[in-house]
């Protein structure tokens, strides 16, 4: 008669499954990275190191997002209006409406720059690189996300500006670079995928591993590189521990909100299960990459680094939340198929 007492094996491979359905690896691993910045930021050489593989990572992942994806999906993704409508909607209208309902807050629960940084932060386009990675993990329309997270990023060039000097009484300036890296980073890497595609495609939809592990690893090294930047910069000094607190609070539901906003939204606009997990994934996003960047151009030193404390605080919240929300997404597709890929 066989043993039925369970090996040490399976006793381990039981406590696992166990631990991660109630807990998501990545997660931890965001968790884990954040304290690193922290406690061992990046810095010197080390920093300009990371810089340049964490943009090499972007290069490497979209480039595999262009070669895996046929090109008749990207036109689909770029004629689904209602979609992409409702993208530019949440990002550009209602969350900027929640920004200004910030400032009402009395300076009591909230100082007054922080609240700015909130206002500034609802202003900011969509985040591409962590919008795509999690639509794919949650098995969303891959094709609509990349093509809504890109156009809201190069339209976030001018409207992110003008919005600030609109909604902030300040004067926005061009900024630098900002349009320059979505086209190298982000949209050439992509083409190139698209014309290497009849080529490799097969090869590398069948390799899911391979973009498994850049799409985690590309959210990771960014989630390092921004908080070491913060520490690095002091943007952390001088603050209370009730005041960290109100700002993750009120970050947080900000996020809930529009969470809640885009998710039911998309079936307002009829949209399938695919695309309102794309809605989901960039509609309640905000990019740090760009604006901490435009910050520094569009505020003096001192409020740049204002600003940029509850930019920081939600890009790390955002990539928490979505990380559960999207394998738990995964988990319940009623299709257990791949994503549009």
């Amino acid at each position: 008669m066989p043993d039925a007492s369970p090996t040490p094996n399976r006793g381990w491979s039981r406590t696992w499954s166990a631990v991660t359905t109630w807990v998501d690896p990545l997660v931890v691993m965001i968790v884990a990275v954040f304290v690193l910045g922290l406690l061992a930021p990046a810095s010197g050489s080390f920093a300009g190191v990371l810089d340049h593989v964490t943009t090499g990572a972007v290069v490497l992942l979209f480039f595999l997002y262009g070669a895996r994806m046929a090109t008749g999906e990207v036109w689909d993704g770029l004629k689904n209006w209602r979609l992409q409508g409702g993208m530019l909607a949440s990002t550009y209208l209602l969350f900027p409406l929640l920004g200004l309902a910030v400032q009402l807050l009395p300076s009591s629960v909230l100082p007054d720059d922080l609240q700015t940084g909130l206002l500034y932060l609802s202003l900011l386009p969509s985040t591409i690189q962590s919008s795509v990675v999690f639509t794919s993990l949650a098995r969303g329309n891959v094709a609509g996300a990349i093509t809504g997270a890109t156009a809201s990023n190069v339209l976030g060039i001018v409207l992110t500006p003008l919005l600030v000097g609109v909604l902030m009484s300040r004067a926005g300036g061009p900024v630098g670079g900002s349009a320059g890296a979505t086209l190298l980073q982000l949209l050439l890497p992509f083409v190139l995928g698209q014309v290497a595609q009849p080529f490799i495609g097969r090869w590398v939809r069948s390799k899911k591993w391979l973009t498994k592990i850049t799409d985690r690893g590309t959210i990771l090294l960014v989630a390092y590189g921004s908080v070491s930047e913060a520490a690095i910069s002091g943007v952390w000094d001088g603050l209370t521990a009730s005041v960290i607190v109100k700002l993750v609070v009120v970050c947080l539901v900000l996020l809930t909100l529009m969470l809640l906003a885009t998710w039911h939204g998309g079936r307002l606009l009829r949209l399938d299960r695919a695309d309102r997990i794309a809605l989901l994934m960039c509609g309640s996003k905000k990019s740090l990459a760009t604006g901490l960047p435009m910050a520094s151009v569009l505020f003096g030193p001192v409020a740049a680094a204002g600003v940029a404390l509850p930019v920081i605080v939600f890009h790390q919240l955002q990539l928490a939340a979505c990380a559960v929300i999207a394998r738990r997404l995964a988990a319940t597709d009623p299709e257990d198929e791949p994503a549009r890929v």
